[in-house]
């Protein structure tokens, strides 16, 4: 009776264990889309994306964001982020009705971990898109794809191999610096949708790679070959198809393939575009196609943006274009019908986007969709118009541009005012690279330090630093911002002007301002004029002018004004847009092109008053008003080491040196009468490591809205 009831139990077990085995192996299976033996979690089909699950594959519109690779206070080669952070990252992206993410490269081993934890608590997975990214330094230098003995060519299907192991978490990367590294576990091969390999490829480039090398215009693969193929394709095409070749022998696993590209190398031909490099040279990957072997397929991928390059502007069938839905013109969703049409294939806009930075680079002439300037109002509803149009015109998915912030960018019209190497330890507001995220990180650990919204009591635990009856001054500062307060029960700051000096650098400045006919008792390099809430403004001392002297005496593209020391004049600061341009099909001319960067926006920047404007600079009220002055307008290169730009002249670059700090003066205008305060010097501590908390934008929940109506 006893062996009886042994065997009995022994069989339960042997039943249990087995059918445990046959649960895993079924789940397995129904993991994937299975051909021939070879695994798929998504295929193209003609033109359309699909994505298995519930054992059947369902046409699906991909609807996400990039992920960037930092947090304040690193580079993208720190890989500063945990595993907690992308854990609360992709609850918030998928609470957002995103369906995918994609990455420019491969991710330490806690961000796939995060990953394969997060999707296995959901019903529907947060899909990924895989980057591989390609030296952008050995691009420069090499500019020769097949240079020094296919270097960058065995580097890229290196990193592209390595991440194959990632996927099937099977892989140990040593240590390398600026490289993730690791142990890598997780197994994420059912929730990555597809490669996207490669980056902006830079136009000459491709053009010296195609001269160099005539020879290399062919390729015939197992799973990729070409047709009628420049050497730059035939690259690609070998690239893609050794790394399909490698996940399919070791693991029986195939995904779709795409290869990144952007509007200066698309297959099309723009007749006006007036820089020739931005439309001189295809990267066409409709030249690379797919064999029988390779049946998960091949889409493109796009970076589209509606301000650049020029001929988004200025290319007549798109500015002409009217949208049968708005009766509008459209420039963007008609150069989304002209390259879709282009395709045999399904297209993926890879990226878009639209910055909430309080600077700008270039306009859009037809739209305003400007690259900066924009409220986070603003922003969100132009990625809803642009994503708008990229479902009307039966793209295969839209990646937005991007997920968080990121402080280490630079950006073109500012990047020579600043340290490079400082760039991620503060925030500038003036660099609209460093704002496309639907995520901000703001200064202080829990709070901003100040906001400009007619609360002062911001203020309480700020020292005066000087006052003279009921006038007083107050400073204070973050790694965003320099705050100014000033107040005075017995005047009306609504129609009193207000003139505060900063002093910034040594030996030079103004001690009075001609035009408006005031002096000071200290010399002067800055003036904050509050002239009520429409004719407020930043100023600069003529002598002090970065914009000047980089454009007029370094570059000489604007007319020369001698610089003299103490002349009295102060001068609007500016940023520039766009150098001048000749349109290729008219001659017409477009002449160099500014905007004043020192106007100063009344509005409230508190992000939980209902009227939240986070380009502000001031907030006035009758007896008081609040200020904030973005570091890089006051010449400041870097705000964690105090260093601002020294005297001008000695370099045709800017050159740094350290400020002890600030000094100040006042001067106010009212019923006829001046009232000053005495100079005052303020200081601030340098920081190493920068303290900041997140924020969901107001573009967050526009998105949120629109993503929920897109299946």
């Amino acid at each position: 009776m006893k062996a009886k009831k042994l065997i009995l139990i022994f069989s339960i077990i042997v039943l249990v264990t087995v059918m445990t085995i046959v649960i895993l192996v079924s789940t397995q299976k129904n993991s994937f889309y299975i051909v021939n033996d070879v695994k798929t979690i998504a295929i193209v089909e003609n033109k359309d994306f699909l994505v298995y699950s519930n054992g059947e594959m369902n046409s699906t519109f991909l609807k996400g964001v990039n992920l960037g690779a930092t947090i304040p206070g690193t580079f993208p080669g720190e890989l500063g982020i945990s595993k907690s952070d992308y854990l609360r990252w992709f609850q918030q992206i998928y609470d957002m009705n995103a369906n995918s993410i994609r990455v420019y490269t491969t991710m330490k081993p806690v961000f796939y971990e995060a990953l394969a934890e997060f999707n296995e608590g959901n019903d529907a997975p947060l899909y990924l898109l895989q980057g591989v990214w390609l030296n952008e330094d050995k691009i420069a230098e090499s500019q020769d794809i097949y240079a020094n003995n296919d270097e960058l060519l065995n580097e890229l299907l290196q990193d592209s191999i390595d991440l194959v192991d990632i996927f099937h978490g099977n892989i140990t990367l040593p240590e390398r610096p600026g490289f993730a590294s690791g142990t890598y576990t997780a197994d994420v091969s059912k929730y990555v949708i597809g490669w996207i390999v490669g980056v902006e490829w830079d136009p000459l480039f491709v053009n010296n790679t195609n001269s160099q090398n005539p020879e290399s215009n062919s390729y015939q693969g197992t799973y990729l070959y070409t047709e009628n193929a420049s050497p730059f394709e035939t690259f690609l095409a070998k690239t893609g198809d050794l790394l399909l070749e490698y996940e399919i022998d070791k693991y029986q696993t195939t995904r779709p393939i795409s290869f990144t590209n952007w509007l200066t190398t698309d297959l099309l031909t723009h007749s006006n575009e007036p820089d020739f490099k931005e439309d001189f040279v295809e990267v066409n990957t409709e030249h690379i196609k797919t064999t029988l072997s390779a049946f998960a397929g091949m889409f493109a991928s796009y970076h589209i943006y509606p301000y650049y390059p020029e001929f988004m502007n200025f290319e007549p069938k798109y500015q002409e274009w009217i949208d049968p839905e708005t009766g509008e013109p459209n420039p963007y969703k008609a150069y989304l019908i002209d390259l879709i049409d282009a395709h045999t294939i399904p297209v993926l806009v890879a990226e878009f986007g639209i910055p909430s930075s309080r600077g700008k680079a270039h306009n859009s002439m037809q739209d305003n969709f400007n690259q900066g300037s924009h409220t986070e109002t603003e922003q969100g509803d132009i990625l809803a118009s642009l994503f708008n149009d990229i479902v009307d015109t039966n793209y295969m998915g839209a990646l937005i541009f991007s997920w968080q912030d990121e402080w280490f960018k630079r950006t073109w019209n500012t990047m020579d005012f600043d340290l490079a190497w400082q760039r991620p330890m503060w925030s500038n507001v003036e660099t609209n690279e460093q704002f496309f995220g639907l995520l901000s990180f703001e200064p202080g650990a829990e709070k901003t330090l100040i906001h400009t919204d007619g609360d002062t009591s911001d203020w309480n635990n700020m020292s005066k630093l000087v006052s003279n009856n009921s006038l007083s001054l107050s400073v204070a500062q973050d790694s965003r911002y320099l705050y100014l307060f000033v107040e005075d029960e017995t005047m009306d700051f609504t129609t009193d002007k207000i003139y505060i000096s900063l002093d910034t650098i040594a030996n030079q400045g103004n001690t009075a301002w001609d035009e408006e006919g005031i002096s000071f008792d200290q010399e002067t390099d800055f003036v904050v004029l509050i002239n009520g809430e429409e004719h407020s403004k930043l100023v600069v001392d003529s002598y002090y002018d970065s914009y000047r002297y980089l454009y007029a005496e370094v570059l000489n593209l604007i007319p020369y004004e001698q610089r003299v020391d103490n002349s009295g004049v102060f001068n609007n600061i500016y940023h520039v847009l766009s150098n001048k341009i000749t349109l290729p099909l008219t001659g017409e001319v477009i002449p160099f092109s500014t905007y004043d960067a020192g106007i100063l926006r009344h509005g409230n920047s508190n992000p939980d008053s209902t009227n939240f404007d986070n380009l502000s600079d001031f907030y006035i009220e009758e007896h008081s008003v609040e200020i904030r002055i973005p570091w890089l307008l006051l010449n400041v290169m870097d705000p964690s080491t105090k260093q601002v730009m020294s005297n001008f002249g000695s370099s045709n670059q800017f050159q740094p040196e350290v400020t002890p700090g600030f000094h100040f003066n006042v001067v106010v205008q009212h019923n006829n009468e001046e009232f000053t305060l005495p100079s005052t010097f303020f200081t601030w501590d340098n920081w190493d490591e920068v303290v900041y908390h997140e924020r969901l934008k107001e573009s967050y929940y526009i998105i949120q809205d629109l993503f929920r109506d897109v299946k």
